[in-house]
């Protein structure tokens, strides 16, 4: 496969050297700048598969600052003082996600879920921002919400884009994943 990617951006790469050169002794033939047109020859043939890739970086960047982190509204030890006998008394589900038009729901026993959203504020770019609400299913109740936000189309190994450039390290918070895990610990489950 690794083959197949070289011998693909090697091709592009003559391509575009040709059409570069093409365009330069085209334009110095009508009179015109070599250095002009075969810049432009050299945007174009950049562009056409490179487009997206500084507008990837700028909006992860950006929303890596603005979006992503962890809130807890309410801890796991302050939910247990409000809900003394409800927390022992709880056993692990953990049925199949459920697919809602407002995100997915994953229950987590009789009490609490985790509801996720995903959203890409940039129709055109592969950043996207996942939301996780960790909630007492009883009251509607929040008690943390956690953002991520992840840039790229893959990895063509596992199936993904060609597009490898895109991806970026995302911008994770585990805390949801933290308070689960210790609501678990609380109630003797771990």
């Amino acid at each position: 496969m690794g083959l197949v990617v070289f011998g693909a951006f090697a091709l592009y790469l003559l391509v575009s050297i040709a059409a570069v050169a093409a365009a330069a002794r085209a334009a110095r033939k009508r009179g015109r700048s070599g250095w002009r047109w075969g810049g432009l020859a050299a945007l174009a043939m950049y562009l056409l598969v490179f487009w997206d890739h500084l507008p990837t970086l700028l909006a992860h960047r950006y929303y890596c600052e603005k979006e992503a982190g962890f809130w807890v509204y309410k801890s796991v030890e302050q939910w247990k003082r409000e809900n003394p006998d409800v927390l022992a008394g709880l056993w692990n589900l953990v049925l199949p996600i459920e697919r809602t038009p407002g995100g997915d729901i994953q229950i987590l026993d009789e009490r609490f879920a985790i509801k996720t959203t995903h959203n890409r504020p940039l129709p055109l770019l592969t950043t996207s921002i996942s939301e996780y609400q960790l909630f007492d299913r009883v009251t509607g109740e929040v008690l943390a919400r956690g953002k991520d936000v992840g840039s790229g189309a893959g990895y063509i190994a596992t199936g993904g884009g060609f597009k490898f450039w895109l991806n970026q390290t995302p911008c994770r918070s585990d805390g949801i994943w933290r308070m689960t895990h210790e609501m678990q610990t609380l109630r003797g489950m771990k």
